[in-house]
């Protein structure tokens, strides 16, 4: 199994940067992708990015490219989310996921899943 925590959320004017960590713990060393996937309000999860265990290969959705980035350090075991110019729409509950091989960018492809963080921006 695998456990994974993210922290980092808030509240954050629109313009405004914020990192989300999500440490993973247990076996790790099973773990190939490494993704985070966002909620709003009254919407269903959708795809914001992942990335396989090197870093190398980095996929992101359409709405979030050249703003957010995704670097993880494999040494703690942990997936960042770096999060600039954000924006009012970006006000979600983030959340980070990992899956043992591949890269997919579905929610239902992630076998393991962090509690969610709250990111709100206001306009």
């Amino acid at each position: 199994q695998v456990q994974l925590v993210e922290s980092g959320g808030g509240l954050v004017q629109a313009g405004g940067s914020v990192r989300l960590s999500c440490a993973a713990s247990g076996r790790t060393f099973s773990i190939y992708a490494m993704g985070w996937f966002r909620q709003a309000p009254g919407t269903g999860r959708e795809f914001v990015g992942a990335a396989s265990r090197s870093g190398g290969t980095k996929y992101y959705a359409d709405s979030v490219k050249g703003r957010f980035t995704i670097f993880r350090d494999n040494a703690k075991n942990t997936v960042y989310l770096q999060m600039n110019s954000l924006k009012p729409e970006d006000t979600a509950v983030y959340y980070c996921a990992a899956r043992e091989y591949g890269l997919p960018l579905r929610v239902e492809a992630y076998d393991y899943w962090g509690q969610g963080t709250q990111v709100t921006v206001s306009s």
